[in-house]
């Protein structure tokens, strides 16, 4: 790749024509011109950053809104009649007015269960990595397979 130098007759034919007016008026506009788009395409840019910056921070606030939101929703679960009687239900056992309480026999209740893995199977699986249970997965979905792990 060669770079052009200018010749000594094309320097002395600028050289003269700076002596024009009209021409000295014209670079200087142009680089007025040049300057001004040059100042405003950097305010342009800041103010994108800004936007950004708001918007950004906006959706954060929205989450967090939300999870105040949410929180709220649970302390007025919690402190619910209904929480409260399932909670007593639960843990200590208690009962309604007017419920009978009914005791099924372990073997009754176990007859309707369905039998875990081995452990030997899910240990198996579990050592796997990710990508392997994840295709094992699709394998076993698309051959319409029962799969073992969860």
């Amino acid at each position: 790749m060669q770079i052009k130098t200018p010749s000594i007759g094309q320097i002395s034919l600028f050289l003269r024509r700076l002596n024009d007016v009209r021409f000295v008026g014209q670079v200087i506009f142009v680089v007025i011109v040049l300057l001004i788009t040059w100042s405003g395409m950097k305010t342009v840019q800041t103010n994108y950053e800004l936007q950004k910056q708001i918007s950004g921070l906006k959706q954060q606030n929205a989450v967090r809104q939300l999870q105040n939101d949410n929180l709220a929703l649970q302390n007025q679960y919690l402190n619910s009649n209904q929480y409260l009687e399932l909670a007593a239900r639960q843990n200590f056992g208690l009962a309604a007015p007017g419920e009978q309480e009914v005791i099924v026999p372990q073997q009754v209740a176990l007859a309707y269960t369905v039998d875990l893995p081995n452990a030997s199977t899910s240990t198996a699986a579990a050592r796997q990595p990710a990508y392997q249970q994840h295709f094992q997965s699709w394998v076993d979905f698309f051959l319409h397979r029962q799969s073992a792990g969860p």
